[in-house]
């Protein structure tokens, strides 16, 4: 072959080459864009389920509940015990360096000394991290002891019948936790020990969606204006289940026998044309009726049905202002 025919050699192969490359190029570009598809799939099927569940969040508030508390066994609890220091990492590091003995080698290339070093130096460190464990045991036991004191405190004055404590209890235990993260406030007024007045404000536009988010079958999400009837229906259910799930609460923390509750939402003042506080809501649940519903199952506008209550609601408008429940106390 002459130099001619090399360098046509030399110039195919590099074109050869080339094409290689530029498929090799072609090929990562059809990949990189499958790949950010599936990355933009999985963003929207995090959307939609996001969406979905706070919605699912918001119905489902009056199905759990804290565990019944149980005041006379938490005033006869013992106190957490003291932790004790140890001494198992050092013990451990000593061992080693006991047990130590220096192979050919070391004694060889003089590397026994700076074993030995090292291995004392592990001893230190390994005192140090029983040191760091005994003084975190010591932190995690002045906690617990401080909740243990603070909780036969409250034991003592529930068991007293003392109001005072039961506001105490409420304010420290603070068993509607979950309520308010969802942005509903609570005050409750102590009647006597039978009976508990609870105002919950609830707060429809930073917490129902007015939009609805589902997943299409190109991957992507389909956002839209949510119904109005579909709002206002939602935006009940939340109202009437923080309600169950106040009671429920309350019931669960402290010996009353009865719960009234008024909801209070933001609803339009047509005279003013501003937004104002009213009672949207107010209902009063005995212990004994709350105790019978199943509240897997309940849909919890509908179980108002099931006590005294006062409320006015269309799915076209939402709730409109009621009065509060006004019944006979109990002295």
């Amino acid at each position: 072959m002459g130099w001619k025919g090399m360098l046509r050699s030399i110039e195919a192969e590099g074109r050869r080459a080339e094409r290689e490359s530029r498929r090799r190029q072609r090929e990562l570009e059809r990949q990189q864009k499958q790949f950010d598809k599936m990355q933009e799939l999985e963003r929207a099927k995090y959307e939609v389920e996001s969406y979905t569940n706070h919605v699912d969040v918001l119905i489902s508030t009056h199905k759990e509940c804290s565990e019944t508390w149980d005041w006379q066994k938490v005033l006869s609890s013992p106190p957490p015990s003291k932790p004790i220091k140890t001494e198992v990492h050092e013990k451990a590091a000593k061992a080693k360096l006991n047990s130590y003995k220096p192979n050919f080698a070391d004694k060889l290339f003089g590397r026994a000394e700076s074993k030995r070093e090292q291995l004392q130096l592990s001893v230190e460190k390994a005192k140090s991290e029983d040191g760091k464990i005994f003084q975190d045991a010591c932190a995690e036991y002045s906690q617990s002891y401080e909740e243990w004191q603070m909780l036969c405190g409250l034991a003592k004055g529930i068991l007293a019948k003392d109001t005072g404590v039961f506001l105490e209890a409420i304010s420290k235990i603070n068993p509607f936790e979950e309520i308010t993260s969802l942005g509903s406030s609570i005050e409750c007024r102590i009647i006597n020990t039978s009976v508990v007045v609870a105002t919950l404000k609830v707060n429809s536009a930073g917490v129902v969606p007015t939009e609805v988010k589902t997943l299409l079958k190109t991957g992507k999400v389909s956002v839209k204006k949510m119904p109005t009837s579909t709002f206002n229906e939602l935006y009940q259910d939340y109202v009437c289940g923080c309600v169950l799930r106040v009671a429920r609460e309350l019931f669960a923390l402290l010996p009353f026998e009865m719960v009234l509750i008024t909801a209070i939402g933001e609803l339009l003042d047509s005279q003013t044309g501003y937004l104002k506080q009213c009672p949207i809501l107010s209902i009063t649940i005995p212990r004994q009726t709350l105790s019978k519903l199943n509240f897997e199952t309940l849909d919890p506008s509908e179980s108002m049905k099931n006590f005294i209550h006062n409320m006015d609601f269309h799915k076209s408008k939402g709730f409109m202002a009621v009065s509060v429940v006004d019944l006979p106390l109990p002295n």
